[in-house]
């Protein structure tokens, strides 16, 4: 594991090639007080994740859902992006990122300037129609659920990775759910659940992305998961650079030509400093 010092200095030769791709996860965000799944320590955390069967099948859970994320909702709407997130919408500006693949699902790359951002995994802050394919921002969505629940005032500061909270099932029962207001389906926050496949176009235009790249640089994420694990595979078959940047050991240690454990907003702010010409 690179010392800081000697990381942020070879690191920044890495984005100094140019073309370089981002793969973000949940680690990215936790100094925006979202919490990541697994910890420094490599440990998952307790929670039982909603899977697109239960959603959909399961009317008491999906109640529950909604009930728990429209508190979330609070919290994840007025979560700022951190010096991290800023650092790397910098560091594209200045043409440093050929591209970033983001396995979150908040916003924060956006809100910190970058553009374009492919999200893997979808946004919170849309919201989509299963029957007709609606989508429609979630802040209008947090409006109607505000207005059908009146008495619902449960408050919570505990936010989850998914951007939801915790509630007792007492505490959830009676919360009423809204439909699609084009043509009454069942709606659905327009991102990835347990159980449901990314969508193989997005895939793909990773794959590209990664293909195009002089060295993918991975930011916040233990690569537990193979939806964003592939592309890592992806990049040491074609002989590419990989630098991870985390807190915690990774499932893909094992492929990187450069491991830095230390906080991501400290040592992205360091490389787009030193790179700013």
């Amino acid at each position: 594991m690179e010392r800081v010092e000697g990381g942020v200095r070879a690191l920044s030769q890495l984005f100094a090639r140019g073309d370089v791709v981002i793969l973000s996860g949940a680690g990215l965000s936790t100094e925006s007080g979202i919490p990541d799944y697994r910890g420094p320590t490599g440990m998952r955390r307790p929670a039982t994740p909603m899977t697109y069967q239960t959603f959909t099948r399961d009317g008491v859970a999906r109640r529950r859902y909604w009930a728990r994320s429209h508190l979330g909702w609070h919290n994840i709407a007025r979560a700022a992006p951190n010096a991290g997130h800023q650092a790397v919408g910098r560091l594209q500006r200045q043409g440093y990122v050929g591209g970033i693949i983001t396995q979150n699902v908040d916003g924060l790359h956006q809100a910190g300037g970058a553009d374009p951002v492919v999200e893997l995994h979808g946004g919170l802050d849309r919201v989509v129609c299963l029957d007709c394919g609606d989508l429609s921002g979630r802040a209008d969505l947090h409006e109607r659920l505000a207005g059908a629940n009146p008495a619902f005032d449960h408050t919570s500061d505990a936010i989850k990775p998914d951007g939801d909270v915790d509630l007792t099932d007492e505490q959830a029962a009676g919360f009423a759910i809204v439909d699609c207001v084009r043509c009454g389906g069942m709606l659905k926050p327009d991102v990835v659940f347990f159980g449901e496949s990314v969508p193989a176009p997005r895939v793909q235009a990773c794959f590209q992305l990664v293909e195009k790249a002089s060295a993918l640089v991975v930011l916040g994420s233990s690569l537990t998961v193979m939806s964003g694990r592939r592309f890592v595979v992806r990049a040491a078959k074609l002989g590419l650079p990989i630098a991870i940047v985390n807190q915690g050991a990774t499932k893909s240690d094992g492929l990187a030509t450069l491991l830095l454990d230390a906080p991501l907003g400290t040592v992205l702010s360091a490389v787009a400093w030193s790179l700013r010409g």
